[in-house]
């Protein structure tokens, strides 16, 4: 993983239940196992299919108007069955607004398409929850990286 198409993130205990997760650029945010006001790693995972998505459609209505209000709700229900825990019915909502002018109109017109080409091919986020890739799952020393892989594949 030593392209530039590659991504990392590294997430280090910091406490019981408190994960802190870095990027390469060192911005972090913090992750809890439940309660508190910090984001849940499911709710992060909602957080970035909406923030991927937002980011597609907006620079391309941006470009025509600002728009007025810009909210994506993200919601899913989360299920426990032969197939284990998991996301269901992933809905993403889209409140986004547009002033009355030339550009707000324009923007208003690409905007179901924008959304779609979002959700059909761009958002990296989104295509890899609907495709599916393998994780792969390995332990290592500290010491002595890739010591043990122990599922995927």
């Amino acid at each position: 993983m030593g392209t530039d198409s590659a991504r990392r993130v590294t997430v280090e205990r910091i406490a019981p239940g408190r994960f802190l997760a870095t990027n390469g650029r060192g911005a972090s945010v913090v992750t809890v196992s439940a309660g508190g006001s910090d984001f849940t790693p499911v709710e992060l995972l909602l957080a970035a299919l909406g923030g991927c998505t937002a980011m597609d459609v907006d620079a391309l209505t941006s470009r025509r108007a600002e728009p007025e209000a810009f909210e994506v709700i993200v919601e899913a229900e989360k299920v426990r069955d032969e197939l284990g825990n998991r996301l269901t019915d992933i809905l993403e909502r889209f409140r986004i607004s547009f002033p009355d002018t030339e550009g707000g109109l324009s923007a208003r017109e690409v905007l179901p398409d924008m959304v779609a080409k979002s959700h059909d091919r761009l958002c990296t986020v989104g295509r890899t929850v609907q495709v599916g890739a393998r994780i792969e799952t390995r332990i290592e020393s500290p010491s002595q990286p890739e010591t043990e892989a122990v599922g995927g594949g």
